[in-house]
């Protein structure tokens, strides 16, 4: 008896011995944002990734706060990075999770402090004498806020795109309501047409009240502002942009416009990936389903090795 249980303690104390966690904290002018480097246990200086999570309630692991959607994606990613001796950084977004006291109200809310936050990270990360590389990861929604930090950053090394949308918002709002009837899709688009020109919207038809509603206008209007291909352009450092053929939530086509704008970067389609980075061989919705929920999967082994080959490249 005392054998097996110095065995499983050796086999839990191996599995956890390639890596240390430590908070960390980014003050801001509205509240701390929260976060959470893992660090390899070599104890020599390395790269690191700043990992930048989606659109939505997503913490720092991955998860749907609120919900049981709880795959621990970005934190797969991050243990797997260190164990090729990569740390990373990942952190709850303002307003969420950890970071929830930094949230600003809705309509004060601009997509600006989004990239101002991963800009401040890579800043913080660039005093930092552990790191001798720093690598912006965006998945995502964080795909064009990482980019678009990455340019207004000195310290940033390389960027990639995970399952980034080469869309600009507005067009990915009115293909989604593509399958409406006509007079919806055109009543969507006369309002973008208004946020895209910097004019709020007063009269917004009910049915359209959790998409337009007034408060969140604002942050629309910041939004509609950047168009992934032209930003991704702007990039001088080595990119790589990363996509799944099995995602359901961005398709193969927003990665090939994120190609065309920058015609130089390292681009990888991965074979039965799906939005959260795991394993599925179907686009069936109750099949995805099953890996959105499954923090045991997981993430494909494909997409860590492109990552893992690029950070040290």
């Amino acid at each position: 008896m005392k054998r097996k249980i110095l065995a499983i303690l050796l086999l839990f104390i191996t599995a956890f011995s390639y890596a240390q966690e430590e908070a960390v904290t980014l003050s801001t002018p509205t509240g701390d944002i929260n976060g959470m480097l893992l660090l390899p246990d070599s104890g020599t200086p390395c790269p690191i990734v700043l990992i930048i999570a989606g659109s939505g309630p997503t913490d720092m692991d991955g998860n749907t706060i609120g919900t049981d959607y709880r795959n621990n994606s970005l934190r797969l990613l991050a243990e797997a990075l260190a164990k090729n001796g990569i740390a990373t950084l990942r952190y709850d977004k303002r307003g969420i999770g950890k970071s929830s006291l930094a949230g600003s109200k809705e309509e004060d809310l601009r997509f600006e402090h989004y990239i101002d936050d991963a800009a401040g990270w890579t800043e913080l990360l660039g005093k930092d004498k552990r790191f001798n590389r720093i690598v912006v990861a965006g998945h995502s929604e964080g795909s064009l806020i990482g980019m678009v930090a990455s340019n207004k950053s000195p310290h940033v090394n390389a960027y990639i795109s995970i399952a980034g949308c080469g869309s600009p918002a507005y067009e990915i709002i009115e293909e989604q309501l593509s399958q409406q009837p006509e007079q919806i899709q055109r009543e969507a688009a006369t309002i973008n047409k208004e946020l895209k020109e910097g004019r709020t919207v007063e009269n917004v038809p009910t049915y359209f009240a959790a998409l337009y509603r007034k408060s969140v206008q604002p942050y629309l209007i910041s939004w509609f502002c950047y168009s992934p291909p032209k930003e991704i352009a702007k990039l001088k450092i080595p990119t790589l942009i990363l996509q799944g053929d099995k995602d359901i939530q961005v398709g193969v086509k927003e990665a090939e416009k994120l190609r065309m704008g920058r015609l130089f970067s390292s681009y990888h389609i991965i074979e039965n990936m799906n939005h959260v980075l795991k394993e599925c061989k179907s686009n069936d919705i109750v099949l995805q389903l099953q890996t959105y929920k499954d923090p045991a999967i997981p993430v494909k082994q494909e997409l860590i090795e492109y990552i893992v080959s690029f950070v040290k490249q």
